[in-house]
């Protein structure tokens, strides 16, 4: 029987990101009618406004700067770390007891092409889901800017693959970039000197600020 409070974690951020987009969708349906009617233009209804450029793009910069940082991430602590960090491994230390491959997932157990993927399958995850979310962001913006161009009565002066380039979309792109990079440059830094009694991502309280996460 599946235990709900061994799964808690999950769930609850699984919740939240259901709350948000929820909120994103509202807002942005109620923000974007709000320009089209200040322009005179009809507003759209709830399907149309998800279908629409204004929203995907909205979506999946996000999306596309998260999956960027995380992937970035767990690839670079594999051979950085940051001293008296709990986000980083060791700088020093005795290697790794072996463990026992009975429980062991079945590619560990099952070896060669199997086992090196799966060694490297969290970052390749990650990086995969930044690359659908860069593509949705790509083809979302340029969506959003074939959009705009209508709505003032003008052909688009480019197109999908000369979007690629397009000042806007590089700016819709690192405005969300630059936040992500931040906020696990503040995570890293802070847990040197930080604590949270409890929680997984700090070390133990009285832990000496320059000893290192493992």
């Amino acid at each position: 029987m599946v235990s709900w409070r061994n799964h808690g974690l999950g769930l609850v951020f699984a919740g939240l990101t259901l709350f948000s987009l929820a909120g994103h969708v509202w807002a942005g349906h109620l923000a974007e009618n709000q320009v089209l009617i200040s322009k005179g233009l009809a507003p759209l209804g709830l399907g149309q406004y998800l279908a629409s450029g204004s929203f995907g793009s909205s979506l999946f910069e996000n999306w596309e700067s998260e999956f960027l940082q995380m992937a970035l991430f767990v690839l670079l602590t594999v051979s950085l770390v940051q001293r008296g960090s709990s986000e980083s491994k060791p700088l020093e230390g005795d290697p790794p007891e072996p463990r026992s491959l009975e429980r062991a997932p079945w590619p560990v157990r099952r070896g060669g092409a199997w086992l090196r993927l799966y060694e490297h399958s969290l970052s390749l995850a990650l990086f995969g889901l930044f690359a659908g979310s860069f593509v949705a962001h790509w083809c979302s913006s340029y969506t959003h800017y074939v959009e705009q161009r209508r709505e003032l009565g003008l052909e688009p002066q480019h197109q999908l693959g000369a979007h690629l380039v397009d000042s806007q979309f590089w700016f819709e792109s690192f405005q969300n970039w630059q936040s992500e990079f931040l906020s696990i440059t503040a995570l890293i830094l802070l847990t040197v000197f930080l604590r949270e009694k409890g929680s997984a991502q700090s070390k133990d309280v009285a832990a000496p600020h320059s000893e290192t996460g493992d």
